[in-house]
């Protein structure tokens, strides 16, 4: 009997296929403004409005992502606002597709900032820069944001219509803008879905009532191991409307980054306080190691990953460009809702952006050399890390998109060129080679970091009926928006606190030898985090003085290669890696309320789980999913928009946890308890849209014990009296 090496992993591909009951948005799906109809899309007064929000969206998020190391997706916030204000000011006949012009705009210069904070401060924290050179940051984040908003026009009908990826915040917005178009019950749940979210995430976030995350360490078998969880209404939300399938699959990344490669580690090389003496540590230590060296695995296994994905794609990518750029009399290549900017224009325009690159980079470097082949390699990579960036959107939403992890990796392969280039042939100094390394990082990261949320809102303006040369338009307005802003609002924050404790000492050591007086040095503890930029800088120190992490990046590959060979879905997994499980927990929850809700309601129309769902159990499925999706935008928008008021208070040294003498903070089991409340309202709402005949509890063990029954069908060996006979020897 030959029993397959690969048994054992089976139950990994329990959800490898998308379940038959549940119904994502299809690129094939009618929009909700037909293609026939032209309606007023991208006029003066939307412009005005999205100008105005682009600027407060990527200030704030500018801060909070220095803050707190992470951004809030502006599309939901923006959409919601964008209705607010267009109906305040009573304005006559705005129309769903004006405030989808306005939340692409907005969310632009959001996503645009993500891109520039990770990687701009880096140069503080070298001592390249003192201060935040405005020009140069402009022209980093022009080029980068035009580049990869360029690159995503290609790539739309690849994504969205032909792969149809789920794109949920995408979905999500979609629900806000057609909630809020229709009125009535729709407008009501939303509206209602907004108010919880945006209470529980006020009392987390604002007032700090309540714990954010749930987590804790132990010690067993020589070494530590690692439980908790986020507790974000807005990821609960985004599990749910990714379906099980995805979110399994990132949640097995977690466990396999949090929960196996860490202890390993910490088994064979110990648990440091730095100077290699074992210590009995604490969760922040147990993150340190995950942050120092197994996110690493994370981003090689991303590359791996990112690189299996497009060659895997390269027929159907070379299709989608090829109609793309195909200019035929066929009727669907008329459609008002399948005109994008003209391909060979952009095309023409990518060239020229990547002529002013190479012109920015004999500028920085002084080297033509150096400059003509950052240009050239970047303009190869940008498109790379772009496309990765679209489809990680894609599968978990731009705001959970690893743009740092895509930077590490633009890091690694950018390393590599300098060396080559200006270590062996021009013999450069280690500062000239810094600097060369991080303007090319910095413009692919941005390119990376804009086409995410470029891919998100073609989504949204797909399933809305949006004609896309015209979001593309709004997206281009946005970007410039964007870039306009970020250097002067970087400049002021480094000047009031300092961005990076590193840089923050660096500052302090140049006013010493400037005869400045103690008093007036800057306090360092009160320095804005910016962890990216900090690891950014030590990779870059590091790796031009010897020290790389690249075993972790190898093991990364490894396990890429691994889950390529076991057919699984490398790209999902390898995001897991990256991000820290405490984050991939509620997005696994989700996907379990999802999978339960939508279990239901087929139960109760077919009586079974088995074969094919019939047609009415189909139409409850998707009437249930719909209503879940609407409410998990709700809860999405509300924690979101309390981010980014949240950002706002800071940036105005205002402390909302310290108001009515400081509220205090529940305890970890009560904070759970609240954090439990608020998804069972979410439960309680979606399950409104059931099949009246049923009870949940009752589906719910049905449902237990058909997950219990598959999983010992995966596990259960070959029925001996089933194989074929073989004859005996002798």
């Amino acid at each position: 009997m030959i029993i397959e090496v690969g048994i054992p992993f089976q139950f990994l591909r329990l959800f490898d296929k998308p379940s038959p009951i549940r119904n994502v948005m299809s690129g094939s799906q009618e929009p909700w403004i037909p293609a026939e109809m032209n309606i007023k899309e991208l006029t003066t007064r939307v412009v005005v409005i999205g100008v105005l929000l682009g600027g407060v969206m990527t200030a704030a998020n500018a801060y909070l992502g220095l803050y707190v190391g992470m951004t809030v997706s502006a599309s939901i916030p923006a959409a919601v606002m964008s209705m607010l204000i267009l109906r305040g000011f009573k304005f006559k006949d705005v129309t769903i597709l004006e405030n989808n012009s306005v939340q692409t705009m907005a969310s632009a210069g959001e996503s645009l900032a993500a891109g520039v904070i990770f990687t701009v401060p880096a140069l503080l924290v070298l001592g390249i820069w003192q201060d935040i050179e405005w020009v140069d940051t402009f022209l980093i984040a022009i080029l980068g944001g035009l580049l990869g908003t360029m690159f995503t026009i290609a790539l739309r009908r690849l994504f969205i219509v032909e792969e149809a990826l789920p794109y949920p915040e995408g979905v999500a917005c979609r629900e806000v803008l057609v909630a809020g178009e229709k009125g009535g019950s729709g407008l009501i749940a939303i509206v209602y879905a907004l108010l919880i979210g945006a209470t529980y995430g006020w009392m987390v976030k604002g007032f700090k009532a309540t714990h954010a995350k749930i987590q804790g360490v132990g010690e067993t078998l020589g070494t530590r191991f690692y439980a908790g969880g986020e507790l974000s209404l807005a990821l609960l939300s985004v599990g749910y409307i990714v379906g099980l399938r995805i979110a399994s699959f990132i949640f097995l990344g977690g466990v396999v980054g949090f929960v196996i490669l860490v202890p390993i580690y910490g088994l064979f090389n110990g648990f440091s306080d730095g100077s290699g003496v074992l210590t009995q540590i604490g969760v922040e230590d147990y993150k340190k190691v995950w942050e120092d060296q197994i996110r690493f695995a994370g981003v090689g296994a991303m590359v791996v990953g990112g690189v299996y994905t497009l060659w895997s794609m390269r027929k159907t990518i070379a299709e989608g460009l090829s109609k793309a750029f195909k200019k035929g009399n066929d009727s669907e290549a008329q459609l008002r809702t399948e005109m994008d900017l003209p391909l060979d224009k952009v095309m023409a325009f990518c060239g020229v952006l990547v002529v002013f690159i190479f012109l920015f980079y004999w500028y920085a470097t002084g080297s033509l050399i150096m400059a003509l082949g950052g240009a050239l390699f970047l303009a190869v990579v940008s498109f790379f890390f772009a496309a990765v960036a679209g489809y990680i959107a894609g599968v978990v939403g731009s705001s959970n998109s690893p743009v740092s992890g895509m930077t590490i990796a633009t890091l690694l392969f950018t390393i590599g060129l300098v060396w080559i280039i200006g270590g062996l042939i021009l013999d450069m100094t280690q500062t000239e080679m810094m600097i060369a390394t991080m303007f090319i990082a910095a413009i692919v990261a941005t390119s990376a970091a804009i086409a995410g949320d470029v891919m998100q809102d073609l989504k949204t303006g797909h399933m809305v009926g949006a004609t896309p040369w015209r979001q593309q338009t709004a997206e281009i307005i946005g970007v410039t928006v964007g870039a306009i802003v970020i250097g002067p609002v970087l400049s002021i924050l480094h000047d009031a606190f300092q961005i990076s404790k590193t840089a923050c000492g660096k500052t302090n050591d140049a006013l010493i030898e400037q005869g400045v007086n103690t008093e007036e040095l800057y306090n360092c503890d009160d320095a804005l985090f910016a962890p990216q930029a900090e690891l950014i800088g030590a990779i870059v120190q590091g790796a031009f003085g010897g020290d790389i992490n690249l075993p972790m990046v190898l093991l990364g590959a490894v396990i890429a290669v691994i889950l390529i060979r076991l057919a699984m879905p490398v790209m999902s997994v390898a995001i897991g890696i990256y991000l820290p499980l405490y984050l991939s927990v509620p997005i696994m929850a989700g996907g379990i309320i999802s999978h339960i809700l939508l279990s239901s309601a087929r139960l109760r129309i077919d009586g079974t789980l088995e074969g094919e769902a019939s047609e009415e159990a189909r139409f409850a499925i998707k009437e249930v999913q719909d209503k879940g999706v609407l409410i998990g935008a709700g809860f999405i928008a509300g924690e979101s928009l309390m981010g980014v008021l949240l950002a706002i208070f800071i940036v105005a040294n205002e402390d909302p946890s310290l108001w009515f003498g400081g509220i205090g903070t529940l305890s970890y089991t009560f904070s759970l308890l609240f954090f439990a409340w608020f998804v069972a309202v979410f439960i309680m709402l979606s399950a409104r849209a059931l099949p009246g005949r049923g009870n949940l509890g009752e589906d719910l063990l049905y449902i237990a014990a058909d997950a219990a029954k598959k999983l010992r069908g995966v596990f259960a060996l070959p029925n001996l009296e089933n194989l074929p006979n073989r004859k005996k020897n002798g």
